[in-house]
């Protein structure tokens, strides 16, 4: 089976490969071929496979390419992690819109839409190459915003394109251990969009396990979550919610902390990032002891503002196991491919699921996978308050979408206005101005 990587030359593709190393049996992934548009990058993360390859006689071919079309033809599964604009573009995000005293972070609030907005018209060229090259390819997309890319590239390849994340699985697991539940068999009542979901109960052996963890202080405080929200406000929720939506219930906390942060999050990733590709070219570099040390040093400072606005200090070390975007990669590809049912939070096309959205909306909801593709799975309605920023928020998408499509300066306005986090239509002409200015892929904005 192959698999093909966009963005094969990024910083957590050796996460992709390690999950596939540990597959075994008929179906398993035999050939990986690494795209990216920095030769340099490509040949970094080469080295890493090589040594993660090492003592392993039956580990994938690893091939790369910066020709796209060579890199999807044939392809049975396309996993979809590139960067428009690269981490700098991150940091231009977050810093034009800290200077309007809004949130930049790259999928949430107006560094999100400045993101969707340079991102779709690549992702949906991009579908449009699988679509024509390899049309009976899966695609798996990572790419962030992970939920509006997907809706983006699902109007060439239809349902064959399905969007992961691993914040909801990492929630999950994190709310079953506080519990002593298997997260395995633990069914877990998960909803939303990407990055914006609450994990609503969680169920072993048919009993919902939730309540018991919203009425006690010291377990609701052993966790990230529980400390970011606090125990009383998940209480007033019923809900434990992503941790995204710390930017939205303390959104002025957060806005400070990145303000007064010495840098943004962007910014610290593209220097410790550009130490690392640096470091990699010189060939004594031993590759994958210089990327475990990179990897740890990222997962230890990850939403290290938000914790700072929280007052909660450093991670756990039982916070910094990430979700494991590639273990739900690797299932997603097994299930399919060898048609191993299976139920996988995922973002997925509505089809009536939450009878707020149309059918074609992309949405966050468990889902049972067979070799038919994933197939959402019925879910209680939202309460009016998680209805009110789901639909808020899918407007906005709506518009990026539109404006990608269009290239019109109005609609990109509307979009930034209309976010929950964006406080003024003032704001939002001068958010397009600014963003305008500092990225060239959002020269396209120029009809009315």
């Amino acid at each position: 089976m192959k698999l093909t990587i966009l963005g094969g030359g990024g910083f957590r593709v050796p996460l992709v490969y390690g999950a596939l190393l540990g597959d075994q049996g008929e179906g398993r992934v035999t050939r990986v071929t690494l795209h990216d548009v920095d030769g340099g990058r490509l040949d970094a993360v080469s080295r890493v496979l090589a040594e993660q390859a090492d003592g392993h006689p039956d580990a994938p071919e690893v091939v790369v390419t910066l020709d796209l079309d060579e890199a999807v033809r044939g392809a049975d599964f396309v996993f979809s992690a590139i960067r428009v604009g690269g981490l700098e573009g991150r940091a231009e995000d977050e810093r034009v819109a800290l200077r309007e005293g809004v949130l930049g972070q790259e999928t949430v609030g107006a560094g999100g839409i400045a993101y969707g907005l340079r991102t779709v018209p690549v992702a949906v060229g991009i579908a449009r190459r699988i679509a024509a090259l390899a049309p009976d390819a899966w695609v798996i997309n990572f790419t962030n915003p992970a939920g509006l890319v997907t809706e983006a590239m699902s109007h060439v390849l239809g349902d064959r394109v399905i969007g992961i994340c691993d914040s909801p699985v990492g929630l999950g697991r994190r709310v079953a251990k506080v519990l002593g539940a298997d997260p395995a068999s633990a069914w877990i009542d998960y909803v939303g969009l990407n990055h914006l979901g609450w994990l609503r109960g969680l169920r072993v052996g048919g009993r919902d396990r939730l309540p018991q963890l919203l009425a006690d202080d010291d377990a609701l405080s052993s966790f990230e979550e529980g400390r970011l929200f606090g125990p009383e406000w998940l209480r007033s929720l019923g809900a434990v919610p992503n941790e995204y939506l710390h930017y939205y219930y303390f959104n002025r906390e957060t806005v400070r902390a990145y303000t007064e942060a010495e840098q943004t999050r962007g910014a610290f990733l593209g220097r410790q990032q550009s130490r690392f590709y640096a470091e990699m070219q010189r060939p004594d570099t031993p590759a994958l002891t210089a990327w475990h040390r990179t990897l740890a040093e990222r997962e230890a400072t990850y939403m290290a503002a938000n914790r700072d606005a929280a007052g909660v200090g450093e991670r756990d070390e039982d916070d910094l196991e990430s979700g494991g975007y590639e273990k739900v990669a690797l299932a997603l590809m097994r299930a399919v491919a060898r048609d191993e049912h299976t139920t996988l939070i995922l973002n997925v096309r509505n089809r009536g699921t939450l009878s707020v959205l149309d059918a074609d909306a992309v949405i966050e909801v468990p889902c049972l996978v067979d070799a038919g593709g994933a197939h959402p799975v019925s879910v209680d309605p939202l309460p009016y308050h998680a209805v009110g920023l789901v639909t808020a928020v899918k407007a906005v998408e709506r518009e990026v979408l539109a404006t990608a499509e269009s290239g019109s300066r109005a609609g990109a306005v509307k979009a930034f206005a209309l976010h929950p986090l964006v406080d003024s239509v003032s704001v939002a002409r001068r958010l397009l101005d600014g963003y305008r200015a500092a990225h060239p892929g959002l020269a396209y904005l120029t009809a009315p």
